[in-house]
Parts: structure tokens; sequence; C-alpha cells
């Protein structure tokens, strides 16, 4: 093995450097989310990579269809992803000179945590003040690599233990997906119950009222509209207050954030997805005055994937198989970039990129950058990876 003649200095560079050009490649590829059938495919896309982050799942995305151009991989989303010692342990391994699809992953370090709540990075041998308590929290991000079954040889993967998905008839939903996001709602402390017969438009299907904490549905549609308009509604009670000046000011863009939390739930349990209603990306995304239309698309796409897997995770429903191989370690995670040896010289390679700085805009939703999420159930916000 060729031995690493950098130095430190040169590492913590060579890998903020990767880091920089990943956020490049993901800030492109919000950017070039413009059309409702480009905004579509990113959502189903990210319904059946249900444990990775929005930002992870955009850079797999846009590096598979890379490798779709140069004839490396089949069209379509990668029916399995996994790192390389991952691969290796289900009896495959990856293809010579086969580069994997890099990703972020967190970079973990001790904090002195504050009564407040604030922290403070703790330096090697440093120990915190009466008042502080020690955690550890990700204080940055460096890159990790994942490669498709395509890109793999070896032992056949097994078939997921799935259950069978009935043969829905025309108009008919998927068994339990109805009052399961019935029951979400109700979890919230809203009613489900059917509108009036007489008095509605047309062209409504349903109504949140939040004043006497209710969900109304026309009674007349099919279990197929009746259930994505649930479901629907269940995106806004998730998402939204009306008490939000911001929600009322921006009222096309709450009801982009609920069609899109239906469109990926639906898209999580096999369903068409093409009646779904959705406006051109660059039409809602700079409505918001002062706010960069590439930033609002992606804290949209965040919120949108949070509500799904809340509702999600609380289905007792068949779900379209995820993006993890059959028996993969589910404690184990994608490889690094390169290994750090020490702490010290980890919390060195740290490239400094924080929570608040991870997404194309900033704001809380930077932690959406990472890994997926092996601790912890399909149900959880999804941030932090």
């Amino acid at each position: 093995m060729r031995k690493d003649s950098r130095t430190l200095d040169q590492k913590i560079a060579d890998r903020k450097a990767k880091v920089d050009a990943l956020h490049e490649k993901l800030t492109v590829a919000v950017a070039e989310l413009i059309t409702p059938e480009d905004w579509r495919r990113a959502l189903e896309f990210a319904a059946k990579f249900r444990r990775y982050s929005f930002g992870n799942t955009m850079l797999i995305w846009v590096q598979n269809a890379q490798a779709h151009e140069a004839g490396l991989v089949p069209a379509g989303p990668p029916e399995y992803v996994a790192g390389y010692k991952q691969w290796k342990k289900l009896g495959r391994h990856v293809i010579k000179d086969m580069a994997g699809f890099q990703i972020l992953a967190p970079v973990e370090g001790r904090v002195a945590v504050s009564e407040d709540g604030s922290y403070r990075r703790l330096a090697r041998g440093e120990t915190p003040e009466p008042h502080e308590t020690i955690d550890t929290r990700v204080v940055g991000w460096a890159p990790a690599y994942v490669w498709p079954l395509a890109l793999t040889d070896g032992d056949p993967v097994p078939t997921k233990p799935v259950a069978p998905s009935p043969q829905l008839l025309q108009g008919q939903a998927p068994a339990g997906l109805f009052d399961g996001v019935k029951k979400v709602i109700e979890a919230k402390g809203f009613t489900v119950g059917d509108a009036p017969a007489t008095g509605w438009p047309s062209s409504r299907n349903g109504l949140t009222d939040y004043d006497t904490k209710s969900v109304q549905l026309r009674a007349d549609r099919d279990d197929v509209q009746r259930c994505k308009t649930l479901i629907h509604e269940a995106g806004h009670i998730l998402l939204h207050d009306r008490t939000d000046q911001d929600a009322a000011q921006h009222r096309g863009i709450k009801e982009v954030e609920a069609e899109s939390v239906a469109l990926m739930v639906a898209a999580a349990h096999g369903m068409q997805t093409d009646d779904y209603s959705i406006p051109y990306v660059t039409t809602w995304a700079s409505r918001v005055e002062g706010q960069d239309p590439s930033a609002l698309v992606a804290q949209t796409a965040v919120r949108v994937r949070r509500a799904a897997l809340e509702i999600l995770g609380a289905l007792d429903t068949v779900l379209v198989p995820d993006s993890d191989p059959p028996g993969l370690d589910q404690s184990a995670k994608p490889e690094r970039a390169a290994r750090s040896g020490t702490r010290r010289r980890a919390a060195a390679l740290s490239t400094g990129v924080t929570e608040a700085t991870a997404l194309p805009g900033g704001d809380s939703v930077g932690s959406e950058l990472g890994v997926p999420d092996r601790a912890r159930p399909v149900s959880t916000t999804g941030i932090g990876r």
C-alpha cells in the first residue's frame, strides 16, 4: 500500500476541498430542480432512500445519473447502495476501478454544554466548567462513499422479505393507509370526518379547520383520492400552524409542501404519482422576497421529508423496499474518504462546516447533509445524521 506522505495541514485542506466540491454539487443539483416532473422524481427517489438525508439523496441521484450516462449503471434509481466493507460482508466486492458515489458523513467531537443549551468545542484533554456537561455533537463533515449494486460483483443478493402487495383495483388505496394516516391526524388532536353533502366547491377535496381542529373530506371521491387528500391535510397539520404569519403570507408554498408530503408517502407505497399537481419549482420558489430560490427549495424538501417520514414511521403498511441491501449490518456506516487514526487528528480533519451552513442557504436544515441513520427508526425527523 502506498504511504500517504501528506502533512496534516495538507490532509485538512484536501478534505475541505472535497467537502466544498460536494456542497457545490448539491447546490447545482437543487438549482436544477425546475419542472414539476423534476420535483416529482426527486421526491420519488427520496421515498426509496428513506434513511438517507435529503442532501445525500440528491448527491446519490446526481452521481447515479452521471454513471448511467457513462454506461456504468442501468436507468432509474439504484436498487441498493452500501459501503465498500458493507458489500464485502455481504459476499460482494466493488468492481475494480469503479469509483463510489460520494456522500457527506458527520464528524463528531466532544463539546461542553451549558445550562441554557449552548455548547462549545472542547480541545483534547480539556475539561468542562462546573456548570457544563460533556456531550458529543456533530462538528463538521467528511466525504464518505457508497456503491450501487450494479458496480459490485459476487454472491447473489437475496430478495428482501417484503410482504406481497395486493393488486389494487381502480380507485383502491393500499390496505391500512387511510386508517393509519387518520390515526396520525387524531394524535395531533384533530378529528376526521366527511364534508357536508352540499355547499362545497366542486374543486375542493378536503379542508383542515384549525378553529374546530377538524379535517373534512368529500365523501363522493374514490378511496385513492380520499386517501391522498387525507395525507395532504396531514402534511398541513404536521408542518403548518395557523398562527404562523409566514405560513399565511406564503400559502402557495405551504400547498406545495402538503402536496409533496402526500406525493412522497404515496410513492413509498408504490402508488401512482403522475396526477399530483405541483407548479413549476421556479414559480413557487421565487415568491419569497429576500430568499434565495435554491435555498428555499432545499429547505422545502427537508421539511417535506421530515413530515413524510413521520407519517411513514407511524404506519403499519407495506412499503416499497428501501435502498439497503438485505442483510446489511445496520450498525455500520459507509467508509470515510480517509482514516483519521486518533481522536486529535479526527478533530483536526473536521471540515468546520457547521450544521447551519451545510445546505445551500444555511439555516437549521443544514444537518440534513448526513449519512443513513442506523440507530433510529424511520419515524425520526432525519436530521443530525
